[in-house]
């Protein structure tokens, strides 16, 4: 299966779509919109939280998934990495509930991610929301979909009042030279993406340490509405290495790559000035 066997990828997105639904009904059950959570919650190395609906979800999806697709390698934020998926060509990557502080405290913005990686690149992804009512599917080619319907980015081409969501430290720093709209935060980095791929809003700023799961499906939701994520010198993000890391990231609807991507540079550089 590769990017051109339509037919086939199509198949396998709805079944992906149907399970990555059953899993996001586990969350639901223990999500309590505008309350703390019902789950279990508890603290892993280095602090970050996770809640029993996180691990729930991950079991789920790790059985189904596997039954889906037996040829591919697992990549979760709650399963142990194994470094055998660095051989295979396809690779699952998926984050149980992306946005967990979100979920824990009653906020909708989290989500259910799944991508399938071809040889390090996303071929399939869908990003579900269940407290938004909001599911954005995409095939590599095949365009990118929210409930259905088909999506694109906006048409914005200046960073001058451009919709723009990110870390309050880094919209701070770009709003000494450019005069854009800030957006409200987004607790999920899919969310951000996919937000940016349906038109919400026109671009977004991730700070470095973003994971895989975080990423791989909203960026292919992302890119087949015509937008999109580049690392900070610009460069398409790569997938499935040896440690799935990534440092500053810049998404946006495609229109405001070159000028978003200068505005990073100079403020690498220092200067809060236009060059």
């Amino acid at each position: 299966m590769n990017a051109t066997t339509l037919p086939i990828a199509a198949e396998l997105l709805k079944a992906v779509g149907e399970s990555c639904l059953e899993a996001g009904a586990i969350a639901v059950d223990l999500f309590r919109p505008g309350a703390a959570t019902a789950a279990r919650t508890w603290s892993k190395s280095g602090g970050s939280p996770v809640t029993e609906a996180d691990i729930g979800v991950d079991t789920f999806l790790r059985i189904r998934l596997s039954e889906l697709l037996p040829e591919a390698a697992w990549l979760s934020e709650e399963t142990v990495d194994d470094a055998q998926r660095l051989s295979h060509r396809y690779v699952w990557v998926v984050d149980p509930i992306d946005g967990t502080r979100a979920f824990m405290q009653g906020s909708p913005d989290w989500a259910v991610c799944i991508a399938l990686l071809d040889q390090g690149a996303p071929i399939l992804g869908i990003v579900h929301a269940p407290a938004c009512n909001a599911t954005y599917r995409a095939l590599a080619g095949g365009g990118a979909t929210l409930n259905g319907e088909t999506i694109y980015a906006s048409s914005a081409d200046s960073l001058a009042g451009a919709r723009i969501a990110g870390p309050k430290p880094m919209l701070d720093a770009l709003a000494q030279f450019e005069s854009f709209e800030a957006v409200g935060r987004i607790p999920s980095l899919a969310l951000r993406l996919t937000r940016i791929a349906d038109g919400t809003i026109d671009a977004g700023l991730i700070s470095p340490d973003a994971r895989d799961w975080d990423l791989a499906a909203a960026d292919l939701v992302l890119s087949e509405a015509g937008g999109r994520l580049t690392d900070g010198e610009g460069r398409p993000v790569v997938y499935n290495r040896e440690v799935p890391v990534h440092g500053m990231l810049a998404a946006s609807n495609g229109k405001l790559a070159t000028s978003l991507q200068a505005a990073i540079d100079r403020l690498r550089d220092g200067r809060t000035q236009p060059a």
